[in-house]
């Protein structure tokens, strides 16, 4: 059988994806969530014409003698208008985000006066007419759209939000997605293992990846290399929307991960990917949930999700599509490579003229964790790729988690 291109393999993940559908949170629980729909502004900021500065609302017309000596007849704080009318002649005590009096249209900064009792002295002019006065709308007018659907919400949007007079948010429902590690050989973290088992870290890594994307993780535990244990626990993933396997997988003997979800209802798309790290990678579907089946080694596993799972969960929320592919100036010789798309852990550095250059690891064993603990990026030889030399621009995936 021959093995699936990794474009195809990702085209068909990402098709099989849908938006999620909309539900709504307060503001304080908004972080990180994307916005489901267009938000209009529900109030004008400001809403009146304000001061910018602690000084005097005055009259512009009434500062062209010098000095010049206006009556102050009253007091604007913030939150607390003045009801006048500022006439010739006149002043009124103002504090930063007071609303302007009626009659006055400018503020002279209070280190430019000098009071005396109930009368102000103005010692320097303002050099315009409306110096130190925010316009009514000057930030935004009532109806106006500010935030778009598909903008993640961070402090700055929902501190926007806040001021548009929304107390709750449009968001995109989190995809939830299942977590279910496999192998008589794994022993949790902090366990004592047999000279013949190894420390489970693919699930917490996965897990890690799920939340920093914005998705809700359904941990499944750990499944033994058995039909009957590996049937329970997926009969508890049918409520998420997207289901991943990590180990049983390939072809052996206790790689019993497909026949059991089968059991389940699992329709194959595909299996095995002509890629290296990930070759024996699952997709598939059971009823309404999306199957992911990878590799039990935890440099394929993870390597796998950055190049499927993070773009699955970024179509589920409705974020705007992007390209993880990059561009980066390869910084040393590679040989030819085979059939096989090869991700290689890598470096990234900067030329002194500021390009992107990208240095691969001398080690690719998928098993080593340390190394792709230490990449900044996947650096991509496509099937059949000629040798390259230093100075050639190839395509890298960013490492961001």
């Amino acid at each position: 059988m021959s093995l699936l291109p990794v474009s195809e393999a990702l085209s068909r993940v990402i098709g099989a994806c849908k938006v999620n559908g909309t539900e709504t949170v307060a503001l304080n629980q908004a972080l990180g969530r994307v916005l489901a729909e267009d938000l209009p502004a529900n109030f004008t900021q400001p809403a009146f014409n304000a001061s910018s500065m602690d000084g005097y609302a005055v009259r512009y017309e009434d500062l062209r003698r010098k000095p010049t000596a206006l009556i102050v007849i009253g007091a604007a704080p913030a939150g607390h208008a003045f009801e006048g009318t500022v006439e010739q002649g006149q002043a009124v005590r103002i504090f930063t985000g007071a609303p302007l009096p009626e009659g006055a249209d400018t503020v002279v900064m209070q280190e430019h006066t000098e009071r005396n009792g109930d009368i102000v002295v103005i010692q320097k002019n303002p050099p315009a007419r409306g110096h130190f006065v925010r316009p009514k709308g000057m930030d935004f007018s009532s109806g106006e759209v500010l935030l778009r659907a598909g903008r993640r919400l961070g402090p700055r949007e929902i501190g926007l939000a806040a001021a548009m007079n929304h107390a709750m948010l449009p968001v995109r429902r989190r995809p939830v997605v299942a977590v279910l590690a496999t192998g008589d050989e794994l022993v949790m973290p902090g366990g004592t293992p047999r000279p013949d088992q190894i420390i489970a870290s693919n699930s917490f890594a996965l897990e890690a990846l799920i939340r920093g994307c914005g998705a809700e993780v359904m941990d499944l535990g750990l499944a033994e290399d058995n039909r009957e244990s590996l049937i329970a626990a997926g009969k508890n993933a049918r409520a998420a929307d997207i289901i991943v396997t990590t180990g049983g997988a390939s072809v052996g003997e206790h790689d019993l991960v497909i026949g059991a979800f089968q059991e389940l209802g699992l329709k194959v798309d595909f299996w095995k990917v002509a890629q290296r790290p990930g070759k024996p990678m699952i997709f598939g579907h059971i009823g309404d949930s999306l199957f992911l089946g990878l590799p039990g080694n935890p440099v394929s596993a993870l390597v796998c999700a950055a190049v499927y799972l993070q773009p699955m969960i970024v179509k589920m929320l409705g974020l705007p599509p992007q390209s993880i592919f990059r561009t980066a100036v390869l910084n040393e010789d590679l040989p030819a490579n085979d059939e096989r798309q090869d991700f290689l852990r890598a470096k990234l550095g900067t030329s002194p003229s500021g390009e992107l250059l990208v240095s691969a690891f001398s080690r690719q064993d998928s098993a080593m964790l340390n190394i792709l603990a230490r990449a900044d990026a996947l650096l991509i030889r496509p099937p059949h790729a000629r040798a390259a030399k230093a100075g050639e621009q190839v395509e890298i995936i960013r490492l961001e988690f």
